[in-house]
């Protein structure tokens, strides 16, 4: 009876266990950056809000104390003159810096540890040789999206070497869908979040664009008024319409030049996977 209480009691703290290993695993593998657009951009909204409210709106920025009708005394307060748009198009700002500093930082995980051309080229030097197991150390070692893809080729490769019961062009097949499978795994992940640039692009001229058409507006309407215009809202109405135009260009150019940048790294990784699952196919196809 001991014996049997003891095994059971073994068997249930092996199987806690195994759920605990199994859930923190799950854990783990928890993709961050799928929910992480949901965050960054309310909390640069939010920011935003804040910096207009408390920084751009101090007292101190303006004659007399008053925000609303003060003359600004520096840059601060003529950005706040801008208008309720500011927010805004400081919240386009910061997420364009927010999602270049996200892309540079998985880009840079992408790449992997050492230079991508030369790791190609160590690449094909050992299939060259038959080296196929070095060549997956060498994966091991490279790390990044274009090492996972040919890690993945070169796993099939040692998987359908040994099978007699597949010929030469069946072999090539079965490595190139798993390069492909692979490919079509790691490609999306590097283009990821690039549309939140893409959309800032044209999201900041419309939005300044907003803005300047509410500023002169409000400058028209101050040039109607009956007698001499009002000066002070003639300027604030000017002041709007600048302010929002330069806020809306300025996150709209940055983001463009971010967008391309992103682009042409993201090119030459495609780039570097092709020419890496080609040189392991190719191996393939020349043994005999």
């Amino acid at each position: 009876m001991f014996l049997a209480y003891v095994w059971r009691t073994k068997n249930f703290y092996s199987n806690c266990m195994s759920q605990a290993k199994k859930t923190q695993s799950a854990e783990s593998s928890f993709d961050w950056s799928a929910i992480f657009p949901y965050i960054a951009i309310p909390v640069a909204l939010v920011v935003s809000a804040l910096l207009f409210v408390n920084v751009l709106g101090d007292p101190a920025n303006f004659e007399g104390g008053d925000a609303e009708k003060g003359h600004p005394l520096n840059v601060l307060g003529t950005i706040h003159k801008g208008g309720f748009i500011v927010p805004l198009l400081i919240t386009v700002n910061l997420v364009v810096i927010i999602f270049f500093v996200e892309r540079l930082i998985s880009l840079s995980k992408a790449k992997g540890k050492g230079n991508t051309s030369k790791f190609v080229r160590q690449i094909r030097t050992l299939l060259n040789n038959g080296q196929v197991d070095q060549a997956i150390a060498a994966c091991d070692a490279q790390r990044g999206s274009v090492a996972a893809v040919v890690k993945a080729g070169l796993t099939k490769y040692k998987a359908v070497d040994g099978d007699a019961s597949m010929d030469k062009e069946a072999r090539v097949t079965a490595v190139k869908n798993e390069l492909d499978e692979a490919s079509a795994l790691e490609l999306p992940m590097l283009s990821k979040n690039l549309v939140i640039l893409s959309t800032c692009a044209s999201l900041g001229v419309l939005v300044g664009l907003l803005g300047t058409v509410r500023g002169m507006i409000t400058s028209f309407e101050a040039m109607a008024t009956a007698g001499a215009p009002d000066a002070t809202a003639l300027s604030l109405g000017i002041s709007e319409a600048l302010i929002n135009t330069f806020l809306g260009i300025l996150g709209s150019a940055i983001a463009i030049i971010l967008f391309n940048f992103f682009s042409t790294r993201i090119d030459s990784l495609t780039h570097a996977i092709d020419e890496a699952g080609f040189s392991v196919a190719q191996s393939v196809g020349a043994k005999k």
